[in-house]
């Protein structure tokens, strides 16, 4: 009985001690600006859930991210500028977020949460770069930049690869949601990053019919450069994430567990097109207003008063603070956090704040934006207070804060946007120790001779026009384990082109393959494209292709493809690499 009653009393404190860790939910959006929301002023669309979310929630009106995609997730991750995890762009490997930098999921796992992450990740696909290497239990998604085709796509989960079950946000919103219920006695850490409204512009019917033939009510800054039909997908994308939204919502109030969730909503970077956005000047890609300022909503009904706007200026460096303050979490090792813990405003209508500045930057371009006041990239003044629109210098009325701006500004390049001013000399791994499954894309390959890329974004594409001895695909590789892996190719290739043979190889380590089994795929994507697209390459579906076993050496090397004969008019279309460390 004793026995019973002990076991019992750390049953219920377990118990006691998890309904103190509040779950938390992050929803990140891909590509929507500040202005794609009603709760913002656009009357062209209906988001009812986010709307929710913002009105029961505390709104931050000056919340701000990076230019572009990968930055603003690493800024999330670390609490840090982004260039100082060394991020420089979205893809070609400068995407990846370096080692020494502690994420927020890390930390969250280790104080007692289950994470979980589905979606697009973009900061790394090899381990140790990996979600699943860097605090995620659970990672379902694509860990590339942009995706071809949205419909049942080639994904991964934890490492393999999988084919996704319908339209891509309805899918990963489902996971998310298995997810929640399956740990619902038991904290969680769900981070949700959503890859709309990116282009390729793909929406279902359901939420494309009201846009299809819409006429806009409210239109860009530069209607001249609008391009409506990528407007209208846009629009419609967004109510599709916000149906997802309202679904993510509901279930938390199906498991009782609303009231003990922080959820989070913001997005990664400006409108990726000319469309309203609250005449804030400059969209994706630029360090002005337009381009970094971002939708942010915060709701715990449990603990923070919902209904109010926060106007003093933050971003997406403030999310790990934050998020750790609120949830109690108060020892954790990091490198020094750029971002400030955001409690307090959340907490406190008439919270006393220190005023800050906050930097924007991208590919040697650097903003700086006070309370009141932007310095551009080229060192002109805006008062946002009145001219959010950035339409008149006012350097020569306010110089003394002319002065303190580029002083921040010039420090900032200097002592970190250097960080990032050389070449990414990093190799792609391979063979992590502890981790079983590595992919090498063509994405992160390079090619000589006659062969060419599918698309001219590199992040889905795959390499064609392989039709020569004399042609070369490769990838600067660096083995982390010596040992024997498992290669599998994922190809595509016609029944008239079977029969090539081919090698593979990194240093003195070699491995034949020859191509039996046709895998005749047509190119998709364009049929449910709403839009025409830009560099997105379409896709098929690609077959994998045993190689059988090769053994590596620990180090750097050149990974190379290269034909060994070609009967037919091709070798194949190749898509990735898979390798899969075999127990000794």
């Amino acid at each position: 009985m004793k026995y019973i009653v002990v076991v019992l009393f750390i049953f219920v404190g377990l118990l006691v001690r998890a309904a103190d860790k509040p779950n938390v939910v992050i929803i990140l959006t891909d590509d929507q600006g500040w202005g794609d929301l009603g709760i913002n002023g656009n009357t062209n669309l209906d988001t009812p859930n986010i709307d929710r979310l913002a009105q029961q929630g505390v709104g931050f009106s000056n919340f701000y991210v990076c230019p572009i995609c990968s930055p603003t997730r690493s800024e999330f991750l670390t609490g840090r500028y982004n260039p100082r995890g060394g991020v420089r762009s979205a893809s070609r490997g400068e995407e990846r977020l370096d080692l020494d930098e502690t994420t927020v999921a890390e930390i969250f796992r280790d104080n007692g949460y289950k994470t979980a992450a589905f979606g697009k990740w973009h900061n790394g696909m090899q381990p140790p770069y990996h979600p699943n290497a860097r605090g995620f239990d659970e990672y379902y998604g694509f860990c590339s930049g942009h995706w071809g085709n949205y419909y049942s796509p080639m994904l991964e989960h934890n490492g393999e690869i999988t084919k996704g079950e319908g339209f891509i946000i309805d899918d990963f919103t489902n996971r998310a949601m298995q997810y929640m219920e399956d740990h619902k006695d038991e904290p969680f850490f769900v981070y949700l990053p959503l890859n709309t409204p990116h282009s390729p512009m793909q929406v279902p019917d359901r939420f494309w019919k009201k846009f299809e033939n819409n006429d806009l009510g409210m239109r860009a800054r530069r209607e001249d450069k609008e391009n409506l039909q990528h407007s209208r997908a846009a629009l419609a994308m967004c109510e599709n994430i916000d149906w997802n939204v309202g679904r993510v919502t509901d279930k938390l109030d199906e498991l009782g567990l609303a009231d003990n969730t922080i959820v989070i909503y913001f997005s990664d970077n400006g409108p990726n097109g000319y469309r309203w956005n609250g005449d804030m000047k400059g969209k994706k890609g630029s360090v002005d207003e337009g381009g970094v300022r971002s939708p942010f909503f915060i709701h715990w009904p449990g603990k923070i008063e919902g209904g109010r706007k926060v106007e003093q200026i933050s971003g997406s460096i403030d999310l790990l603070p934050t998020l750790t303050d609120l949830s109690g979490i108060k020892k954790y090792d990091t490198l020094p956090l750029d971002g400030v813990s955001l409690k307090p405003l959340m907490l406190k209508k008439n919270a006393k704040w220190k005023d800050r500045l906050y930097v924007n930057h991208f590919k040697g371009k650097t903003s700086v934006r006070s309370q009141d006041f932007r310095l551009d990239q080229n060192g002109k003044l805006y008062d946002m207070i009145n001219d959010h629109g950035q339409r008149v210098d006012v350097t020569d009325k306010f110089p003394d804060v002319s002065k303190r701006l580029l002083k921040a500004q010039r420090a900032f390049d200097k002592d970190v946007a250097s960080l990032v001013a050389t070449p990414d000399d990093r190799a792609f791994s391979i063979g992590h120790p502890d981790y079983g499954f590595t992919q090498i894309p063509a994405r992160d390959g390079l090619y000589t001779g006659g062969v060419e890329r599918s698309g001219r974004a590199p992040n889905c594409s795959f390499f064609t026009n392989w039709t020569s001895k004399e042609d070369r695909i490769f990838w600067d590789a660096e083995v982390l384990a010596t040992g024997d892996y498992q290669v599998d190719v994922y190809y595509a290739c016609p029944e008239k082109d079977l029969g090539a043979t081919f090698e593979l190889s990194h240093g003195s380590a070699r491995l034949s393959g020859k191509v039996t089994v046709a895998n005749e795929s047509e190119m998709r994507g364009a049929e449910d494209d709403r839009s025409t697209r830009g560099g997105e390459s379409f896709v098929k579906d690609f077959k994998s292709l045993d190689l059988g076993v090769i053994h590596l050496e620990k180090g750097r090397a050149k990974l190379e493809l290269k034909a060994l004969d070609v009967p037919g008019d091709q070798v194949m279309e190749v898509r990735l690499l898979m390798f899969h460390r075999v127990d000794s």
